[in-house]
């Protein structure tokens, strides 16, 4: 028997510390919150894909009174920038969480479901997706794609 540890590699950094191009897709996906429906929660999620043609493409979180019916930010923004501009790949990422009136202090991470359409949409383009976690105390941009926060993924490969 052998133990083995996975180590995520990620940046935290202040607003201040990222480039132009960074912090226009977190005030995207701070903007996006604006358009999510929590009225159960209370627990609104902002989402922004930057795609490799500089496109942006936010998404929300959807809430329905049947949980599992509802949807992440994450998978909004993926799944639109995916039907709306099927050949162009996802470059970053930048989510957004906000509730009892502020924008929470410590970055969110997203949920299971979403880091695995986060894996599909990074092998449909082949190209890894640059994860910008939003708080207001504190960013973590993780560069080295889904697989730094899902280390033992569920891919297609496994369907054959």
């Amino acid at each position: 028997m052998k133990t083995l540890t996975h180590t995520c590699h990620y940046t935290l950094c202040s607003y201040d510390e990222l480039s132009e191009q960074d912090c226009h897709l977190i005030d995207a996906a701070k903007q996006a919150i604006k358009q999510s429906y929590a009225p159960y929660s209370h627990f609104h999620v902002g989402a922004a894909t930057l795609l490799d043609d500089d496109t942006i493409v936010i998404g929300s979180n959807q809430e329905n009174a049947a949980y599992p019916s509802g949807m992440c930010a994450e998978r909004t923004a993926l799944f639109y920038a995916g039907s709306a501009h099927p050949n162009r790949a996802v470059v970053a990422l930048a989510i957004a969480a906000y509730t009892e009136g502020e924008f929470t202090a410590t970055p969110i991470s997203p949920c299971g479901a979403c880091r695995q359409v986060i894996l599909e949409m990074e092998q449909r383009h082949n190209h890894p997706i640059r994860i910008l976690l939003y708080g207001t105390e504190g960013i973590i941009v993780v560069e080295g794609g889904i697989k730094e926060l899902l280390p033992l993924t569920f891919s297609a490969s496994f369907l054959k």
